[in-house]
């Protein structure tokens, strides 16, 4: 049996957006990435005349934040990346998937 055998009439869609999104996720990605990390870098040059504890904290609070607002856009770009494959996969030509015979077709159990 071949697996990817098109089924008699199924067309392919047109690209529409799902295309754009997946070109434009790397660069989102990379500047999702590196903003987060700038500003975990200023905190620590520019500490504001601060004593020395309260910079530790100001540095430790934003570490937590840069790494948590950095999972949390990985998070969004795989689940946008996750969404326009679905897409790309459903606006794609049909496939016979389970072409086998029923036994049970013209007289269904009561």
């Amino acid at each position: 049996m071949n697996w990817f055998t098109k089924l008699p009439g199924s067309r392919k869609e047109a690209p529409g957006l799902e295309w754009r999104v997946l070109r434009r996720l790397p660069m989102l990605a990379l500047a999702g990435s590196v903003l987060p990390m700038l500003y975990a870098l200023g905190v620590r040059f520019f500490d504001g005349g601060l004593p020395d504890a309260d910079t530790l904290k100001a540095v430790q609070s934003a570490d937590i934040l840069a790494i948590a607002a950095v999972i949390l856009h990985w998070t969004v770009i795989l689940t946008l990346a996750l969404g326009c494959a679905i897409v790309v996969v459903m606006k794609g030509h049909a496939y016979v998937a389970d072409a086998y015979p029923l036994v049970d077709k013209d007289f269904p159990p009561d």
